[in-house]
């Protein structure tokens, strides 16, 4: 009789599951609704097709991504971080281009997941990403400041920066002729206004209603009672018509394959970084199984390029879709793929809805959707890891905000990656001597490698002779073979001198050695990283033993 109960009770589970999906899909569909319009705006799209080939992605994202992706709740779609590049892409080759560049990196997506190389996406230092997205925000905000004044923005990222003042002027004094900047400005702060009040005013059963969907909606109905002439979203009466295949006139006014290329890995990269770093936060939110980056990889790759195939943005796993998914209970991937059937029915069904949507609303939701991403928080917490972490944010968002997203991505690896040979080969030496007491103590901090071997060989020919050299390792990262020869060699000549060498050689072996090595009979490296040189543990104990300190 137990069978049927177990059988029973996994009914009944599967059955709460199913409903919890269903109602979390509801909100991340909402959530996801504005956004997806407003990024393809950002993105430079043309205006009369931008609404529809953002809800393209969005729908590939739900139904193809959310069925075979490597997690069971991260949401994917058009990407405010992606907005940036594809912005770049289409002012330097044209709109129609774009997709091409999608499905090339795409399928560099695809093969990245087949080869199991999805781990190495996120090997990218927090400083970096942090940087990256700082600098997507600001770049975000100067450029949607100008769309939500019903402004065209300028001609790249610091210039729409250095112009902003213009564009406050715009929606504060009225306007000649046709162009209303001032009340496309007025709704785009009604709009800021509400997303930042709605949460904690709201009445508590309403709270459940996302603020993005609340501030459009309220601003489009304003726009309509009062007939305000503003720009509105511009959405073709059939999907299918905002939908662009490649074509041989297309196809014959490629770029050289090798600017090409470059364009398609390094929107692959950008993408792949974000998407995989995405689902690593949505990890720890949730108790379910954990991500399978190669499988989400590759997910990702075969989206974008069903994506790229038509005309559509790029795609990656949104952070702000996955978390409210998680938010609202979601438990399987049954959400993420329901939320992009509820696209499609309502741009199926209710194209002329959205005809209503003031640009202005959606560019506000983008200014504070840039804002949240220049992370205080995160600005302060590098800081307590060193001056050197916060140096790596700022050129990188510097880098990006004034180049472009790609220079600043590469200076930030590029400085992260000297910051780690500085690391591992900077050693400090200082040495104290008490003449009068015939003493001398050594202090080791960083790490001892055969490169500062020189330095600390002319410190130790520094010791007078006749005294009793004491060494502290206790800030001591690392030490290799090289350096413990050079102490037990110094040593022997020190000792030719009358002096001698104390140090806590049990305790130095203790600390360095590699882990798992026995009763300590075998070859015991004394460094903790993979690959460093082993040295036998009773050379260095035994001798010293009767010396140690």
């Amino acid at each position: 009789m137990d069978l049927p109960k177990v059988s029973g009770s996994r009914a009944a589970g599967s059955d709460r599951s199913w409903r919890h999906d269903f109602l979390a899909s509801i909100v991340v569909f909402l959530v996801a609704l504005p956004l997806c319009m407003g990024i393809a705006i950002a993105s430079g799209a043309p205006l009369e097709k931008a609404a529809a080939v953002g809800l393209i992605t969005g729908i590939v994202g739900g139904l193809v991504v959310g069925l075979l992706g490597g997690s069971c709740v991260q949401v994917s779609g058009p990407a405010a971080g992606l907005s940036v590049i594809v912005f770049e892409l289409s002012r330097a080759y044209g709109w129609e281009m774009v997709g091409v560049i999608v499905l090339l990196g795409g399928v560099i997506q695809f093969v990245a997941g087949l080869l199991r190389l999805g781990q190495w996406f996120r090997a990218v230092s927090p400083a970096v990403i942090h940087g990256m997205l700082a600098g997507i925000g600001v770049l975000i905000v100067a450029s949607q400041f100008h769309i939500m004044v019903d402004d065209q923005p300028r001609g790249s990222g610091l210039a729409n920066l250095l112009s902003i003042p213009e564009a406050v002027w715009k929606g504060i004094v009225p306007s000649d002729g046709d162009l209303n900047h001032e009340y496309a400005a007025r709704i785009g702060l009604l709009t800021i206004v509400l997303i930042v009040l709605w949460r904690p005013l709201a009445p508590k059963a309403l709270r459940v209603i996302p603020a993005p969907l609340v501030a459009v909606t309220v601003a489009t109905a304003v726009t309509a009672l009062l007939g305000l002439s503003i720009n509105r979203v511009q959405v073709p009466d059939n999907l299918a018509d905002a939908i662009s295949l490649p074509n041989a006139a297309l196809l014959e006014r490629l770029p050289p394959w090798p600017t090409l290329l470059f364009a398609a890995a390094s929107l692959a990269f950008i993408a792949s970084a974000e998407t995989l770093l995405c689902a690593t936060a949505v990890d720890q939110l949730h108790q379910g199984p954990r991500t399978r980056y190669d499988r989400e990889l590759a997910a990702q790759g075969i989206g974008n390029m069903i994506c790229g195939t038509l005309g559509a943005l790029p795609m990656t796993g949104v952070i702000v879709r996955s978390a409210t998914n998680v938010e609202a209970g979601a438990r399987t991937r049954l959400s993420a793929i329901l939320h992009g059937a509820w696209l499609l029915l309502f741009v199926c069904l209710l194209p002329g809805v959205l005809r209503f949507i003031p640009t202005a609303a959606l560019a506000a939701v983008l200014v504070y959707t840039g804002y949240r991403l220049v992370n205080v928080k995160a600005i302060r917490s590098l800081w307590g890891y060193g001056k050197s972490e916060a140096a790596i944010y700022a050129a990188t968002l510097t880098t990006i905000v004034v180049k472009d997203l790609l220079t600043g991505v590469l200076l930030g690896i590029a400085l992260s990656m000297i910051k780690l040979l500085y690391t591992f080969s900077h050693l400090n030496v200082r040495l104290e001597t008490d003449l009068s007491a015939r003493r001398a103590t050594l202090y080791l901090e960083g790490a001892a490698t055969f490169i500062r071997l020189p330095r600390l060989a002319a410190v130790l020919e520094a010791v007078p002779p006749n005294t009793e050299l004491h060494v502290h390792f206790e800030k001591l990262t690392y030490i290799d073979h090289a350096c413990l020869d050079l102490l037990l060699n110094w040593e022997k000549q020190h000792e030719a001198t009358g002096g001698s060498l104390v140090v806590d050689w049990e305790s130095l072996t203790a600390r360095f050695r590699r882990p798992g090595t026995g009763n300590g009979r075998g070859n015991n490296g004394l460094d903790r990283s993979p690959g460093a040189a082993a040295r036998p543990e009773e050379e260095l104990v035994a001798p010293k033993a009767a010396k140690s300190a």
